[in-house]
């Protein structure tokens, strides 16, 4: 402590006062730089995150956390592999985004998924679609 006070009183004695306040808004401008900087890495693993944990939450138990689906729920509700690029290529991110929102009803007008309109924001959900686009093989 008592160097750090030793410094200061030096530090008086050697600069003026427009040059100690040049280094404490050019130390503020590097603080505020690195901030910002740590913040965005932070923010872009937090969303990484959020869509694994969104996707282990909501889908892994029918689709499998592979995609292939090849679950108790998944084997009973009949879901195809998200692995599989042909199957992927049937439909669009438009339509996926709108099964994940909205659900998914047979021809009989049976559930086959529930929707997740009041569980996912859409950027949730878009992530979602950006996440099983990227499962396929």
């Amino acid at each position: 402590m008592l160097r750090h006070i030793r410094f200061h009183r030096k530090l008086d004695r050697t600069l003026n006062q427009p040059t100690i306040m040049k280094l404490m808004k050019s130390r503020m401008k590097e603080s505020i730089i690195l901030a910002c900087t740590l913040a965005a890495f932070g923010l872009s693993s937090a969303r990484a995150a959020d869509v694994q944990e969104n996707w282990n939450k909501n889908c892994a138990s029918c689709h499998g956390k592979d995609g292939k689906g090849e679950t108790k729920a998944g084997k009973k509700a009949e879901v195809k592999s998200l692995t599989d690029a042909k199957y992927q290529e049937t439909f669009t991110d438009e339509q996926m985004y709108k099964q994940i929102k909205e659900g998914y009803k047979d021809k009989t007008g049976k559930e086959k998924m529930k929707p997740f309109v009041d569980k996912l924001s859409d950027d949730e959900i878009k992530a979602l679609v950006k996440f099983v686009r990227a499962l396929k093989a």
